[in-house]
């Protein structure tokens, strides 16, 4: 990348027993660690959109837009990899299909944990929006708008 801060999207997806959908990487961009869905901010659209968008790409589930709620923004510099993204962080509690993982070059498996078992081997971004425990609330209780 030529010094470029991107904007990076991740939704924080719950099942009805509170648990979080984390993927398996295995995709060049931070391989090994867990990670929501997500990726890049596409031109014009909008936050939520793409946070349904990549989900949908990743994941196989379906959101819809109403159900989406933003919860955080972080600043991630890999500075190993000269690479800058400001992420907004989502969060969806419902959803319909079937979970299945649809992009296998990036994903090796999606899992659902518990909110007191996440691994430590996260994506960048979702490390630092873990960091904060008041973001493990936000989860919860809903977000806020902007």
């Amino acid at each position: 990348m030529d010094n470029v801060t991107r904007v990076g999207l991740g939704i924080y997806i719950l099942n009805e027993k509170k648990q979080i959908l984390l993927g398996y990487r295995t995709w060049k961009h931070a391989p090994d660690v867990w990670s929501a869905p997500g990726g890049k901010l596409d031109f014009m659209e909008d936050f939520e959109d793409g946070a349904i968008r990549e989900a949908k790409e990743e994941t196989n589930l379906d959101i819809k837009k109403e159900d989406v709620r933003i919860i955080g923004v972080t600043n991630d510099k890999h500075t190993k990899e000269n690479i800058h993204f400001t992420t907004i962080h989502m969060v969806a509690d419902k959803y319909e299909g079937e979970l299945k993982t649809m992009e296998p070059h990036k994903f090796k498996e999606w899992k659902w944990f518990d909110l007191d078992a996440i691994p430590n081997e996260l994506l960048e971004a979702c490390r630092l929006f873990f960091s904060e425990s008041k973001n493990l609330d936000k989860l919860l209780d809903g977000g806020y708008s902007i």
